[in-house]
């Protein structure tokens, strides 16, 4: 697997520092009228879904980091909103997974009872049940539906990852791959590292190698948002990637994209912000790919002692 060296291990620090401390700076404007007169709707409601996803972890990691108190503020503030119900719901594509995961993200003492209303709506209309649900929406759904503490007749994860596409990816070619699909199979399963992903040592070596050589391939792309994705994918599996060669390069040419001011200004080397965007454009154009990667490296940096790491690592074996 290789050592970890000290100047990457500063590296991802700077990272996991300056991308949160971007976020922490720019979620006020998440929950200003202006971002509500400037935001489409549901770029809107997502934008604060993940803001809180991130903060769930970043108040389970470092409850003391002062840099929290402005995003969970923002996010204590939306859930009070009496329109935020509302505004969930508001596409159809999207409303009742945007429901599950507005009741599952609720910050502790919530004041408003309203994200408690949607798991009982969604238990009549039948969502919480397997019905026909695509494997990769089956799995998020058990997720939420878990971390919301909701009942439901869904599949165990052992069933849900035999359907999945990280379950044949091995057999594929790495360009055919969908790497939300397949990086948020493995966050799923593993609770973003907080919890063994269940899968044997030979599932979990497959899977490794499977992350590793989309890694490298994300990284040739030059792609900074499903690079930070798939860091963090291989931490979740019990790699580390200070260590291993691709999430190695993953970090570095993550921290070089990183601007002065914390961003990562786009979802990649060819979809970067322009030199000339307004503010609002930069936003929208750097908002997702900073605070995935917030979360990935606050997560790799501080979510597991160097103890721990290396046992899980021994645990599995050799990956290659």
């Amino acid at each position: 697997m290789g050592t970890r060296s000290a100047g990457l291990e500063e590296t991802a620090k700077r990272l996991s520092a300056g991308t949160r401390q971007w976020v922490g700076r720019h979620a006020d404007y998440l929950g200003s009228p202006a971002a509500h007169a400037e935001l489409p709707t549901t770029p809107h409601v997502k934008a604060l879904l993940q803001l809180a996803l991130l903060c769930r972890f970043w108040r389970r990691i470092a409850p003391a980091d002062v840099g929290l108190l402005s995003p969970a503020a923002v996010v204590e503030r939306a859930w009070r909103r009496a329109d935020f119900p509302r505004l969930v719901t508001a596409d159809p594509r999207y409303a009742r997974q945007f429901q599950l995961m507005y009741a599952a993200l609720a910050p502790a003492g919530a004041v408003s009872d309203a994200y408690r209303v949607a798991p009982a709506r969604l238990e009549t209309d039948g969502f919480l049940a397997p019905r026909r649900k695509s494997p990769y929406l089956h799995l998020e759904t058990r997720f939420y539906a878990d971390l919301a503490g909701v009942g439901h007749r869904l599949a165990s994860y052992r069933e849900l990852y035999a359907c999945s596409l990280l379950a044949r990816a091995s057999t594929l070619r790495v360009a055919d791959l969908d790497v939300c699909e397949i990086t948020h199979t493995v966050f799923h399963l593993s609770e973003f590292g907080f919890r063994d992903p269940g899968l044997t040592p030979g599932e979990r070596q497959r899977a490794v190698r499977v992350v590793e050589s989309l890694t490298e391939h994300c990284v040739r792309q030059g792609a900074w948002d499903f690079t930070a994705k798939l860091v963090l994918a291989q931490y979740c599996l019990g790699a580390d990637p200070l260590r291993t060669p691709s999430g190695a390069a993953g970090i570095r040419m993550l921290a070089d994209a990183m601007s002065p001011d914390g961003a990562i200004p786009g979802k990649s080397l060819t979809e970067r912000a322009a030199p000339t965007a307004t503010p609002v454009a930069f936003f929208r154009r750097a908002y997702q790919s900073t605070l995935g990667t917030a979360l990935a490296m606050l997560i790799v940096t501080d979510g597991r002692s160097d103890e721990l790491t290396t046992a899980g690592v021994s645990a599995m074996g050799s990956v290659r």
